[in-house]
């Protein structure tokens, strides 16, 4: 985590990294927990049948700072790109970005161009999703984002700036 990056996301007690796969969410978490203390919490996909607005609150009640690999935004634009249809609703999604704000929170949009993201998975993982899934990616995540900034705080953080 680049300096800059420390020093803004220090100012918050729940700090949300959000993006698509790739965008460095795991490498911001683990620099906030290490260097500041923060409890870091990922948040892989959960079974079908679970309650997701449930499962965010009790995540979001934990005591301390909390630094989130991944939240309930990802089912926002996963859930219909990769599954037909998100789990949570806009209305359930909002009272969780209310919670977080309450607690003194941020949300932070980890986000890169298509070729980026996929260098970062290839240099990862061996290999990527094409560019056009990774576009529709981005394309979900910059929606949703433009949407959860009318009802919580939203910082957009490039790759360039997150490495």
């Amino acid at each position: 985590m680049t300096a800059d990056l420390t020093a803004w996301a220090t100012r918050y007690d729940i700090v949300v990294l959000e993006g698509c796969d790739g965008a460095g969410k795991t490498t911001q978490a683990v620099a906030l927990a290490t260097d500041h203390g923060y409890t870091m919490v990922h948040a892989a996909r959960t079974p079908e049948g679970t309650d997701l607005a449930e499962r965010y609150r009790t995540i979001l009640a934990r005591p301390g700072r909390l630094v989130l690999d991944r939240s309930f935004v990802s089912e926002l634009v996963y859930g219909p790109l990769r599954h037909g249809r998100s789990r949570l609703n806009r209305t359930q999604a909002a009272k969780l970005a209310a919670i977080v704000t309450a607690r003194n929170g941020v949300f932070v949009h980890l986000t890169g161009t298509p070729e980026q993201i996929a260098a970062r998975l290839t240099a990862r993982d061996g290999h990527a999703p094409s560019l056009m899934e990774i576009g529709a990616l981005i394309a979900g995540y910059s929606e949703v984002f433009a949407w959860l900034a009318t009802c919580a705080p939203v910082i957009t953080v490039p790759a360039a700036a997150a490495a």
